[in-house]
């Protein structure tokens, strides 16, 4: 029976874990200096069926407002709700952004959806991925709150959750068994 020295295994093991290291180093190289511009994160967007038309226009509106990662989705019929949800991570700037797009083109912002169910840069307006059990409904006064350039983004999300915390609690619809 022929026997391996420790040496002999242990060398294999350390070179690998050296390659592990210099991959993951070199990957983060430059990741510090990334802005918001760089890593945009996604918007989803959710629209009336007669926005279909002008989808180009309205994406270009989108770009030019700093949020060029975004995607449009029509409904055959019928209105989409009119929520809104932010990823922990979106810039106080992005956020005001996609308020106001909601706004001109979702019939407003009256619902809001809570930052822990989204990806860290992720926006999505009009969203109808989520029940009323996780909806929040916010006034005009609120939503003038979070449109105010004044906010840093940690003022902004602070606001925010403040606006999802559940102030009433949820009725229940359907059967309990």
């Amino acid at each position: 029976m022929k026997t391996t020295s420790c040496r002999t295994r242990v060398v294999p093991l350390l070179l690998g874990a050296l390659v592990c290291l210099a991959g993951l180093a070199w990957s983060g190289v430059g990741r510090a200096a990334e802005t918001d511009a760089a890593r945009p994160g996604r918007v989803e967007v959710m629209l009336a069926a007669e926005y279909r038309k002008d989808g180009e226009a309205i994406k270009q509106h989108f770009v030019e407002a700093g949020l060029a990662n975004v995607h449009l989705q029509f409904m055959k019929q019928g209105q989409p709700p009119p929520n809104i949800g932010v990823g922990r991570e979106v810039t106080a700037e992005r956020a005001r952004a996609a308020i106001r797009l909601a706004k001109k083109y979702n019939r407003g912002v009256t619902i809001l959806l809570p930052t822990h169910l989204f990806p860290a840069h992720y926006v999505t307006i009009a969203s109808s991925s989520f029940d009323d059990t996780v909806e929040y409904a916010i006034q005009d006064e609120e939503l003038r709150q979070l449109e105010d350039p004044a906010l840093t983004t940690e003022q902004f999300h602070e606001l925010y959750r403040q606006f999802t915390i559940m102030r009433v609690p949820a009725s229940k619809k359907g059967r309990v068994f």
